[in-house]
């Protein structure tokens, strides 16, 4: 099992130092699992506010969060897009679970 995504103090996604420049582009329209973790790790690392991120590439904070949750449940692979599904749906079954049972 993958372990989920931690940077360190200055590293993003892959373990590599992190900088601005690696950010995805501002026309970014393809969502891959390394562009949205290099978003979350620039966030975390303060290289970008959340708020920025959000203006700079169009995400609602929702998404932005689902990504952040997803890591940090999942790790890296928590963010395919084939997976999401799964994973929320597995979620969503354990807190609709009817109490006392």
């Amino acid at each position: 099992m993958e372990r989920p995504f931690r940077p360190s103090e200055t590293g993003g996604p892959i373990g590599q130092l992190m900088t601005l420049d690696d950010l995805p582009p501002l026309n970014t329209k393809r969502w891959v699992i390394r562009r949205k973790a290099e978003v979350v790790a620039g966030v975390r690392l303060g290289l970008i506010s959340l708020e920025e991120a959000c203006r700079r590439y169009s995400l609602s904070l929702d998404e932005f969060l689902s990504w952040q949750r997803l890591i940090d449940r999942h790790g890296l692979r928590g963010l395919r897009a084939t997976r999401v599904q799964e994973y929320r749906a597995t979620q969503g079954a354990v807190k609709a679970a009817p109490e006392g049972n």
